[in-house]
């Protein structure tokens, strides 16, 4: 069964998930916070690709990238609905390659639990 990602919308959203927990790598930074009027049959999370990655082509492979490695991770990991993310990406992610970065995402969802 595919589940459905939801992207965060509102600006109050991203402002309480960034005075939540938050995780960090070189690779990237995940927020995440309960969220107590959020949907519970959806996962919510957001991607951010700051200017300082490069032009928007360089930025959406970036997201794309992260967005396929979450992906891999709702059908492999039981992540917590419960919670709303926000992972923003490091300038060091586009210099390596997609395994490194995805084992290190999984381990970084593990440890949420």
């Amino acid at each position: 069964m595919k589940s459905k990602i939801a992207c965060l919308s509102k600006n109050d959203e991203f402002k309480k998930i960034l005075s939540g927990k938050k995780i960090s790598n070189k690779y990237f930074t995940i927020f995440f916070k309960h969220l107590s009027n959020k949907n519970n049959n959806k996962l919510n999370i957001s991607f951010v690709a700051k200017k300082k990655l490069g032009n928007a082509v360089k930025r959406n492979k970036v997201k794309r990238k992260l967005r396929n490695i979450t992906n891999e991770a709702v059908k492999k990991i039981a992540l917590k609905y419960n919670y709303s993310y926000l992972i923003i990406a490091k300038e060091t992610i586009l210099k390596n390659n997609y395994q490194d970065i995805k084992k290190k995402m999984f381990s970084e969802f593990n440890s949420i639990k």
